[in-house]
């Protein structure tokens, strides 16, 4: 999304455009897949403007949160790190988690397509969307132990 949308969106939504929430939103489309917290995305956006405040880049991702134009998930590692929505998701995407170096992985394939069938048709119950993380060993950690026996 260029600036010119971005600010018109900011707009219908009865938002302003400012250069830190620009600068926010720039720098968690450019970390796609990389999944940032709000500390890393503050980092990276003080390189940008260094004038910005913590507080301003929280709000800043709160709003866009709401919006829709980004997702936070929660990994269970006590922050809530950040990805841009994709288009073109019928879902949100699935992710490996490392127990033993925090390595994040996105699964691309939708895995519970038929599961969703099997509960629409069962239950009665039409799933929207849904979130799964899988956690286990990534290659290089796997690597290290077969190493270390």
């Amino acid at each position: 999304m260029v600036v010119k949308e971005f600010n018109q969106l900011l707009k219908e939504k009865g938002y302003k455009f400012t250069n830190q929430r620009q600068y926010v939103f720039e720098v968690v489309t450019e970390n796609r897949g990389k999944h940032l917290n709000s500390q890393e995305i503050f980092e990276l956006v003080r390189n940008r403007f260094p004038e910005i405040g913590v507080a301003t880049v929280y709000r800043t991702l709160s709003l866009l949160e709401a919006m829709g134009l980004i997702y936070g998930v929660d990994f269970e590692d006590g922050s809530r790190r950040y990805d841009i929505v994709k288009d073109d998701e019928e879902h949100r995407h699935h992710h490996l988690i490392c127990l033993e170096c925090g390595a994040i992985k996105e699964v691309e394939e939708d895995l519970l397509g038929t599961i969703e069938e099997n509960i629409l048709k069962k239950n009665k119950f039409k799933v929207i969307d849904h979130r799964v993380k899988f956690y286990g060993y990534c290659e290089k950690c796997l690597a290290k132990t077969e190493c270390d026996q």
